[in-house]
């Protein structure tokens, strides 16, 4: 029988998501010749190449590609067999992966992280930022517990909880003479000039669905790939975008720029929290929910001062 160790197996996730030996290495926190020779040991133990190193990058072999999902699969209830076991002893401790959209992680994390260390000081929070898609894949594949996006999130394998709702605006520059009479209505021709985020983020598709019929000549030009980006663009007087509501603050990310409602019924976006339906965690699932829901609500209510504030800018 061949015996691969828990460690092995991490070491081998980690390299074949990085296609990189430091960054594997960095990953899963230990030296790169450490991580190496666990790997060339996990290779002479199936007597097979998982990797064809060179001098510039590494490559998965076809064994190797074949064995990813597998191991996935034990990792993952390796994991949920830990969960289970400190449930046992007591809830909210040790580490709880958390993956959060670019919209909403810079945001939302500031109220977040305070309460989290406060309520639960044994509680290790892990971060990851990536788009819808790739935070849904990776917590089916158990490497997050649990993700922070908008809804819809499509997937039947998933547990969602709407946490609250973030209005949408209009981010236009504070000098712009096409919106001196809000609100405006979603056919307005003015939204032609929309920048968009690029591919991939659900904000995107949110803001062409706000258009309706409306659509955006700007998208061609401009791909941003963060909303800070945007609105540098808006303020200096290259279009308009839109704005989530929470995404307003009295920084420097809204100079020279002002923010315009939609008329009714504004449009908005639900935030919810997501994890598996079988996650063992469930219940701490349920109580990091709560607490994102308590501070995503605070937060909203000085999110539409601001607003208010900047409508008038």
């Amino acid at each position: 029988m061949i015996r691969l160790s828990v460690r092995q197996m991490e070491y081998f996730d980690a390299l074949a998501e990085t296609l990189h030996f430091g960054r594997a290495a960095a990953l899963v926190g230990v030296t790169q010749p450490a991580l190496s020779a666990q790997i060339a040991e996990m290779e002479e133990r199936l007597g097979c190449r998982l990797f064809e190193r060179g001098q510039r990058n590494v490559k998965i072999t076809e064994e190797a590609r074949l064995l990813r999902p597998r191991i996935e699969r034990i990792l993952a209830e390796i994991r949920d067999v830990e969960a289970i076991a400190r449930r046992g002893r007591r809830p909210m401790q040790g580490r709880f992966r958390l993956g959060m959209i670019p919209t909403i992680a810079p945001y939302l994390l500031p109220r977040i992280l305070p309460q989290v260390k406060g309520r639960f000081p044994e509680l290790n929070l892990e971060l990851r930022e990536a788009v819808t898609g790739t935070l849904v894949e990776e917590t089916m594949r158990g490497r997050l517990d649990a993700l922070l996006a908008a809804v819809p999130i499509e997937e039947d394998g998933l547990r969602v909880e709407p946490l609250f709702e973030d209005r949408f605006l209009l981010a236009v520059p504070s000098d712009d003479p096409e919106f001196v009479s809000p609100p405006v209505p979603p056919e307005s021709p003015a939204l032609e000039r929309l920048m968009l985020l690029e591919e991939g983020h659900c904000l995107r598709e949110q803001a062409l669905a706000v258009c309706g019929s409306v659509k955006p000549v700007s998208m061609a030009s401009y791909g941003a790939t963060s909303l800070t980006t945007l609105f540098q663009m808006v303020s200096h007087g290259l279009g308009i975008t839109l704005i989530p509501e929470m995404a307003i603050t009295a920084g420097g990310e809204t100079r020279d720029m002002k923010v315009v409602p939609f008329a009714d019924p504004q449009p908005s976006r639900t935030i919810c929290l997501a994890w598996r339906r079988n996650s063992p965690r469930n219940d701490e699932c349920r109580m990091i929910a709560q607490l994102i829901r308590e501070a995503g609500s605070s937060g909203m209510a000085e999110a539409l001062h601001a607003a208010e504030a900047l409508t008038q800018a």
